[in-house]
């Protein structure tokens, strides 16, 4: 008889709710990413950035309109996540495949914010 003791195993969870959280972040920085530019392209955009803060951020006239940039990209991450994890919790997916699609959104996010890249959209 093993005296050994006997190590009990969880289950495995489903990879999908792990994979729904990680890229839906990468779809709230990209929305932040997006918002940025367009607040430079467009000063209506701006303004309405502004605007969007205004209704819930205590403070956001103080901030100026990157309380609207975060509404937007606090919007978009839950609301992705939300939606994906509803579709993906009980489903195992491609750990690779998921998450190189969140490195890449994550790359583009932070490609479109780096200012040589951001003055192509903005014309003074």
């Amino acid at each position: 008889m093993s005296t050994s003791p006997r190590i009990l195993e969880e289950p495995r969870r489903p990879s999908g709710a792990a994979l729904a959280a990680t890229l839906a972040a990468s779809a709230g920085l990209l929305a932040l990413g997006v918002a940025q530019v367009m607040s430079e392209v467009s000063a209506s955009f701006k303004a309405g950035m502004q605007s969007l803060g205004n209704l819930w951020m205590p403070g956001a006239a103080g901030i100026g309109p990157y309380s609207g940039k975060e509404t937007v990209a606090i919007i978009v991450w839950l609301g992705s996540w939300a939606l994906l994890h509803g579709l993906w919790r009980r489903r195992e997916l491609s750990v690779g495949r998921i998450g190189v699609l969140a490195l890449l959104v994550l790359g583009i996010a932070t490609t479109i914010v780096w200012p040589p890249v951001t003055h192509l959209f903005v014309h003074h």
